[in-house]
């Protein structure tokens, strides 16, 4: 495909200088510097995996068919620790450099702006997480029986070479050989599985555009579901035995939840869902794109707000880090209308019980709206003052208003970007209301907002 001008000059990104002849080492994202890269837009990544569970070791291929936004003399990628044995661009050798995160590319010959190309890099090693700053692990973690991948928000350059930022989505295959025995569970739908030799080659595609750190390839012992629900979405569950029982009353429900989350925020923004759930204790799930994983059985309102996230996180994406309250607080919320609408508290009651707490209370330290740093992105003020910013919408404008907003956010940046300013925007519009009070107050001010 033909990249538009005006996205092009997104993902080349502000802030950070682009020589004429190189693409920059970041898109100069405040929070995350150096994560994703200029000059170029990745169309397709076709990742070619081996995992040996007994060793921890990786033996991967990744081509990366991708369209300049500039002339090429250099380039770069994300990836984090693996040793990288060539590289190729069209065909022919390139020179190549490590600079810590930055796989640096010096191609044989520079690619013109709008031409596409094609990267080959063959690399291994034993993929380890990254600490991110708020202390948590990210991206390939290992595990007893395999490994929990799950990328957010700089991860997934631990394990595949990536323009790894929200502003450059692509399409996907991946296929993951592992030893017989383990399930290798990815994004999007399965093409194939085939077992030669004690091993087995599962092939997965995400033809919808997808950022680099929704992918996954979670591997270990799990006991597999496949079904179609009635609305025609192919569902792909792969649960670990010491969790079956717990998660399975909860996994039922995952049709309902689609249904009627489809129902308030407009039609299910891809072919394929299901979960993925692992005994791996990291002490988070993520929404990796059409098929959330899962460290342990998910209560019901985990499941809620990860799906929710197809809508909200995945389907329209970021285009800053700053920006992750149209994330987290709309998947935040999305839990409070579930139990408002399924008999439980009502989202004013919820609202008012965290209204309620001291202004020295944490969920007071920093505005939604730009938590400050990486280190906060997943703090209490981004998930329950960005769900309560929502609610203080609501009240302003009405309940048919606001959930006309919400299926016109999802609906018009399906498959795309968003920003804060255009959902502000978009509010105003759809309200005929000046809103600008509201949403300074309560996603950029510092402090407890005086009334609610």
């Amino acid at each position: 495909m033909t990249i538009p001008l005006a996205v092009a000059a997104l993902l080349v990104g502000t802030g950070t200088a682009v020589a004429a002849t190189g693409g920059a080492p970041g898109v100069g994202d405040p929070y995350f510097p150096l994560a994703g890269n200029g000059g170029y837009h990745v169309e397709h990544y076709g990742l070619t995996l081996r995992y040996d569970t007994s060793r921890g070791r990786l033996d991967a291929t990744a081509v990366l068919t991708a369209r300049a936004t500039q002339s090429l003399a250099r380039f770069d990628l994300d990836l984090e620790g693996l040793k990288v044995t060539g590289v190729n661009v069209d065909h022919a050798r390139a020179a190549f450099r490590r600079d810590g995160q930055e796989l640096v590319v010096t191609p044989r010959r520079a690619p013109s702006a709008g031409e596409e190309f094609r990267v080959t890099v063959a690399y291994q090693g034993s993929p380890k997480p990254v600490t991110d700053p708020d202390g948590s692990a990210d991206g390939w973690i290992p595990t007893g029986d395999g490994a929990f991948v799950a990328g957010e928000p700089q991860g997934a350059m631990t394990w595949f070479p990536a323009n790894g930022h929200p502003r450059d989505k692509s399409s996907y295959d991946i296929m993951i050989t592992v030893p017989n025995g383990r399930t290798a569970v990815s994004n999007g739908r399965l093409v194939s599985q085939r077992t030669a030799h004690g091993w087995t080659t599962f092939h997965w595609q995400q033809s919808e555009p997808m950022a680099a750190y929704l992918a996954t390839a979670t591997v270990g012992r799990f006991k597999v579901e496949q079904y179609t629900t009635r609305d025609g979405i192919r569902v792909y569950n792969a649960v670990d035995a010491r969790e079956a029982s717990a998660a399975a009353p909860v996994l039922k429900k995952l049709p309902s939840v689609l249904e009627w989350e489809s129902g308030l925020f407009g039609p299910y923004p891809f072919r394929n869902a299901g979960s993925i759930v692992d005994h791996a204790k990291v002490g988070y799930a993520l929404e990796t794109q059409s098929r959330p994983v899962y460290d342990a059985a998910p209560d019901l309102s985990t499941l809620v707000h990860e799906n929710a996230h197809q809508w909200f996180g995945d389907s329209v994406s970021l285009t800053s880090w700053k920006d992750i309250w149209l994330n987290e607080g709309f998947a935040t919320y999305a839990e409070w209308l579930y139990r408002e609408q399924h008999g439980g508290d009502s989202a004013q009651k919820t609202f008012d019980s965290l209204y309620a707490r001291p202004a020295t209370d944490g969920l007071w330290a920093f505005p939604a709206g730009d938590p400050g740093s990486g280190k906060n992105i997943f703090a209490a003020p981004v998930y329950a003052r960005g769900a309560m910013t929502l609610h203080e919408l609501r009240g302003a404008v009405g309940d048919p208003v606001f959930f006309r907003i919400l299926r016109a956010w999802a609906g018009e940046h399906r498959g795309g970007h968003g920003t804060t300013a255009q959902f502000v925007r978009l509010a105003e519009r759809e309200s005929g209301k000046n809103l600008d009070s509201l949403f300074t107050t309560w996603l950029y001010t510092a402090g407890k907002p005086n009334s609610a």
